[in-house]
């Protein structure tokens, strides 16, 4: 049987990482800062909370990480633990950087200082990119970072290619672009666009407030995604790859989709508040993801039109 250690269990990606390895067999490990106060709400939502060794952890600090792994003697790890969203960088630049960068390089310093064969995943961003205008991003496309959180990111990026090359571990970044469901956070903003659209289509007398809705994204669905993550895990040869769909849609769009799948105008209950704009972001963010159809055999198969439906499907069961 192998081991999985997942470092950030208790998020969106992590949840769904659990429950595909538990699927395919795997005994399966996932910190959290706090074991023992942390509700693991995400995994009970999968029905997936009694078959998870919940252990504490917290990535920016050496030894935790060192007995975590020394704990849990796992065969892959997968790091998917950090502050993890780019608005909120800008008002914690620190604490993004300590736990994005610094824990990153604790992972790889563990794992060298271990000694043992662990496969080991790293949860980039398609954020490291910075707006990619009218040319889809591949694996070659160089950096230039508009936020703490991508700045974070390309950091840890670098040490894990530097640290594979240097010590020859099999460490791998997914370069992960935008990939939603229902376990996402509600300041999420598709989350909220969701949440607030079902609402409002149940007679609520709301407005749901935006930031920037001419911006463009590729959006993916998650369960999708983390299988991705274990595909880079069991190739021959470590490396990076961009995951998505190869699909962009503007926030207007995703949003006028949400609202007319709920046989609403969404012109009747949206309004644009400046506030909520970021210092810096991204305009337009385009993926070219051949490499990982090629060489991983993966493709997306929902797009936004699928993806909004079925996070409305959960909302709705939800608030029942």
């Amino acid at each position: 049987m192998k081991r999985a250690l997942i470092f950030g269990v208790s998020g969106q990606d992590g949840a769904y990482l659990a429950k595909l390895l538990l699927e395919k067999g795997y005994q399966v490990t996932g910190t959290s800062r706090d074991a023992e106060l942390s509700s693991f709400a995400n995994l009970g939502q999968l029905g997936i909370r009694d078959q998870v060794r919940c252990i504490s952890a917290a990535i920016n600090d050496f030894r935790s990480t060192l007995t975590a792994i020394t704990q849990a003697e796992p065969d892959e790890i997968y790091n998917l633990a950090s502050q993890s969203s780019v608005g909120l960088s800008f008002h914690q630049p620190a604490e993004t950087h300590e736990s994005i960068n610094l824990g990153t390089l604790n992972l790889l310093e563990a794992l060298r200082f271990v000694g043992r064969p662990i496969r080991f995943y790293n949860a980039s961003s398609s954020e490291c990119f910075g707006d990619t205008g009218a040319t889809p991003a591949t694996e070659d496309t160089p950096f230039r970072p508009r936020s703490p959180y991508a700045v974070a990111k390309a950091a840890a990026y670098w040490q894990v290619a530097n640290y594979r090359e240097a010590y020859d571990l099999f460490a791998c970044s997914g370069i992960l672009f935008n990939h939603e469901s229902p376990l996402r956070p509600v300041r999420f903003v598709t989350r909220k666009i969701i949440a607030t659209a079902c609402r409002i289509a149940a007679g609520a007398d709301e407005i749901l407030s935006v930031g920037n809705t001419d911006i463009i994204r590729d959006w993916g669905w998650a369960p999708e995604y983390v299988d991705a993550m274990w595909r880079m895990l069991q190739q021959d040869q470590p490396d990076d790859y961009l995951i998505a769909t190869g699909h962009s849609c503007s926030l207007n769009d995703l949003i006028a989709e949400t609202f007319a799948a709920l046989d609403l105008d969404w012109r009747d209950h949206v309004r644009v508040d400046r506030s909520l704009y970021r210092p810096t972001d991204l305009l337009r963010s385009r993926a070219d993801p051949g490499k990982a159809a090629a060489r991983l055999n993966w493709r997306a198969a929902m797009r936004v039109p699928e993806i909004v439906r079925a996070m409305i499907i959960a909302e709705q069961h939800d608030s029942h």
